[in-house]
């Protein structure tokens, strides 16, 4: 896709590359306009203060007799490590919970290993099963769709999921957050919580059967939320959170080493953000991170045009695909020929988006969405 001939926002640096992309009169995008709504609608001073302490009471109290009184997921990066951080200093007793999904680099592993030892926090690894979950990576590759990392995003879930039931923690704490995730189109990250979406395309271009493979569907995850009571928090949001500070904070007091891109903890991540979006999909995920900046007043516009600017891969990404080749069993040629396929969405296969919007509704309140409304 040429950028040459996107239309771009006028106060962020969103363009048409998202499909689903609307621009105003004055050519300011949806995703402006509805960042500015959800940010009216979150607390503020004294009342993000209040609301984050009555948080932190309440999970407490939720879990006075047991050894752990909240999960966090950790995967080496700046948010959930952070996120890790901050609670410790809450004064809240975490188990974290880590996916081993054959892509960590050795500096996400040294990373996750140095601040949790630092910060006497307990590690839960779950190791999926590589043949089966290469299988589906593979899948999701040749099904063509730009949220290729969905099943990696929906195992961790689910493994948060079934800890939090097994220990009986009503709260998972996660690192997503608003400041610096509050824009990314829907149609680059659809499937998280889908699991028809996830078994449709396996069952379509896979050849190994999902057993192993942590996963939900809508009964478990109405079991989960309504029956265990699990809540899953953004307690980020209720934190002043800027995220250069936060790598300040943690290079500083916990040895922590910086990775040189969002999510690049993961090789495969790494890949598939800074080649395959953008060579096959023309999707750049730093617009939708600079631009979620830039309405928060992290970052300026022109700031952000000239970090666009910049490449998003250099020479090292050639072992990185031939490294990618390697794991996945396949010659450079094999994966050239997958990465050629015509490109599709998650619309393109059968899914459950109807019923889960239905469902997240319902179970909004069990999110905890009443943590980030304004104080009356």
């Amino acid at each position: 896709m040429n950028n040459a001939n996107l239309k771009q926002c006028t106060y962020c640096v969103m363009d048409s590359s998202d499909p689903d992309i609307i621009f105003d009169e004055d050519g300011v995008c949806n995703h402006c306009e509805n960042h500015r709504r959800v940010l009216a609608d979150m607390p503020s001073g004294q009342d993000k203060k209040r609301k984050l302490e009555q948080l932190v009471t309440t999970i407490q109290k939720s879990a006075k007799n047991k050894e752990y009184d909240c999960i966090i997921g950790v995967s080496g990066g700046v948010d959930s490590t952070y996120l890790a951080y901050k609670i410790k200093e809450l004064g809240l007793r975490p188990l974290a919970v880590h996916l081993d999904n054959g892509w960590n680099s050795e500096l996400a592993v040294s990373n996750i290993e140095k601040t949790l030892d630092k910060l006497d926090i307990d590690l839960f690894t779950y190791v999926i099963d590589w043949k089966e979950f290469k299988d589906i990576q593979l899948s999701f590759l040749k099904a063509s769709v730009p949220d290729a990392e969905v099943p990696t995003d929906h195992a961790i879930s689910a493994i948060l999921y079934r800890l939090a039931a097994k220990y009986n923690i009503e709260y998972i704490l996660n690192g997503s957050n608003f400041t610096t995730e509050g824009i990314l189109p829907k149609s680059w990250t659809y499937g998280v919580k889908d699991f028809k979406y996830i078994r449709g395309i396996q069952k379509k271009f896979g050849t190994e059967k999902i057993t192993s493979f942590p996963h939900y569907g809508l009964i478990k995850l109405a079991y989960y939320r309504l029956i265990k009571n699990i809540k899953l928090v953004r307690i980020l949001d209720l934190i002043d959170y800027d995220r250069d500070e936060a790598m300040d904070v943690l290079q500083n007091n916990l040895d922590w080493v910086y990775y040189g891109g969002k999510h690049y903890e993961s090789v495969y991540t790494r890949f598939f953000q800074s080649y395959i979006l953008p060579k096959k999909f023309g999707i750049d995920k730093r617009k939708a991170h600079y631009s979620t900046l830039i309405n928060t007043g992290n970052l300026t516009r022109e700031e952000a045009i000239n970090e666009l600017s910049k490449p998003l891969y250099d020479e090292n990404i050639v072992h990185d695909k031939e490294f990618v080749a390697k794991k996945f069993d396949i010659s450079l040629e094999e994966l050239e020929d997958i990465l050629s396929l015509p490109t599709k969405t998650y619309a393109d296969y059968d899914n459950s988006e109807q019923l889960h919007s239905k469902f997240l509704k319902v179970t909004r309140e069990n999110s905890l969405f009443k943590f980030m409304r304004p104080h009356s």
